[in-house]
């Protein structure tokens, strides 16, 4: 294992994962998500958007953290949130999926996916998983198991495509 690999792997193991619904969001855990999100996808990626979508309070979210340097909260690392089936969609839908800044390289997109693809497929075994993914990003995904299932197409700016895993 290389010195950058180990060091990958250390600040991975050194994560605190956090699965919640919205209601069990705290009021700092949902600022945090907020920022992140505004500050990857908006201001990094320049796309103006609706971030604030409504479907936050119906979804479960994945977040990891950082470990606390000195008296400092745990920095958000990565966050997802997961959409579940419901009367419009039957597909169990992964979406607003990031790193910042601080933690990219050192594989936690991967682990995020991981850990939760592992939880939906027990909690929703014959449920069909579909995320709307940047273009660029359809090889990584397609590690994962997923596949095209529309044309890339144009989401405020931004080549887009949907994907889905049975």
């Amino acid at each position: 294992m290389t010195d950058s690999q180990h060091t990958a792997a250390t600040r991975l193991a050194q994560l605190e994962w956090r699965w919640k619904s919205f209601a069990d969001l705290t009021n700092i855990e949902v600022y945090e998500m907020l920022s992140a999100r505004s500050a990857v996808f908006v201001v990094e990626q320049n796309c103006v958007y609706g971030d604030i979508d409504w479907l936050d309070m119906q979804a479960w979210h994945l977040a990891a953290y950082g470990p606390r340097v000195d008296a400092t909260p745990p920095l958000l690392a990565g966050y997802l949130r997961v959409l579940l089936p419901d009367c419009s969609d039957a597909d169990v839908r992964i979406g607003r999926v990031l790193t910042t800044a601080a933690f990219r390289g050192i594989g936690l997109g991967n682990a995020m996916l991981e850990r939760s693809l592992v939880h939906i497929r027990a909690q929703w075994p014959d449920t069909p998983i579909r995320l709307h993914a940047q273009a660029h990003l359809q090889g990584f995904y397609g590690a994962f198991g997923f596949a095209p299932v529309s044309a890339i197409h144009d989401e405020d700016g931004i080549p887009h495509v949907w994907m889905r895993s049975a």
